[in-house]
């Protein structure tokens, strides 16, 4: 996944112990969580060059939902009982899906570290939604800091595309950008829809089956070519991509949000892409200009400030 919260995390039922003090074998879980999320945008951009980007995404949510349905068999999770949320979970699933689209093809288009910042411009997207959308889900003047924040870091980022004009470049950071939109609008669809009191199983199946479905036939549409230059390094990066970041990761964040505040763990979120700029930095070559070291501290910044408590 593009990103730490496939909003499935949001719904998970109201049975955890707010006061359960997190442990450090959990803080530690977590921050493993985002340092590998943030080393996957360096395997999507490594798979890209040897798959096309949208059948890359589809092949990713096929796997992951082979995964998950073994995980949900073996587990013996009810999710396949009526409850009501097939229309909003389509919904989620396409949103999901179209995330996917943008972010894989603008990862084509632009470098990892700048990818990663627009990415995890996302939470700041469900804030500002949340804000007119859900009920008692306001901006407080710590999340508003945190917003302002990130809106300073993006154009920071942006400063360098001014400074040396890439118009492929910038078309890639836009499409990133407008993935963490579309990132942010299926958080929002699961939180105000019959989806946030369903199991996170269910909503992580909905995602990845129905973006399955849509990746696919989008990749068709555009007449992609597919798996075209097969090398070592683009298996290992799918299969990265798909066994450890979309078929274990997400299932690993799940246990840690069933049992410790969601709102403790998002904070953790804000290593995603301090991660995302030092593997691109260490693996990619690609250079930390000011506009991306400036952009990181106020966007990293930001996601702590919009995720604290109210």
């Amino acid at each position: 996944m593009a990103g730490t919260d496939t909003g499935a995390a949001k719904a998970m039922p109201a049975t955890i112990d707010d006061a359960r003090p997190m442990p450090l074998s959990a803080a530690a879980l977590a921050t493993l969580m985002c340092c590998l999320w943030g080393l996957g945008q360096v395997a999507v951009k490594l798979a890209n060059a040897g798959i096309s980007p949208i059948f890359h995404a589809g092949l990713r949510s096929i796997g992951a939902t082979v995964l998950l349905l073994a995980w949900i068999w073996l587990r013996g999770i009810p999710v396949f009982r009526r409850d009501g949320t097939l229309p909003a979970g389509i919904a989620a699933g396409a949103l999901f899906g179209i995330e996917f689209i943008c972010v894989y093809i603008g990862m084509n288009l632009t470098e990892v570290a700048r990818a990663t910042l627009m990415v995890f411009c996302a939470p700041f997207i469900v804030a500002v939604l949340a804000h007119w959308l859900v009920p008692n889900d306001r901006l407080t003047p710590a999340r508003s800091i945190g917003l302002l924040a990130a809106f300073a870091g993006v154009v920071a980022t942006f400063a360098d595309r001014v400074a040396a004009p890439d118009a492929a470049g910038l078309a890639g950071d836009l499409l990133c950008l407008l993935g963490a939109f579309f990132w942010g609008a299926t958080t929002i669809v699961i939180k105000t829809t019959r989806l946030r009191g369903a199991l996170p199983e269910k909503n992580l199946l909905y995602q990845l089956g129905v973006s399955a479905v849509i990746l696919m036939a989008a990749s068709t549409l555009a007449g992609e070519a597919g798996i075209f230059a097969p090398t070592p390094v683009v298996w290992i990066s799918l299969a990265y991509g798909t066994f450890i970041i979309a078929g274990s990761s997400y299932l690993a964040w799940f246990w840690l949000v069933s049992r410790y505040r969601a709102t403790t763990l998002h904070a953790f979120t804000f290593l995603t892409p301090v991660a995302g700029v030092g593997f691109a930095h260490l693996l990619l070559g690609e250079p930390i200009t000011p506009g991306i070291g400036i952009g990181l501290v106020l966007i990293a910044g930001g996601i702590v400030l919009v995720n604290r408590e109210r």
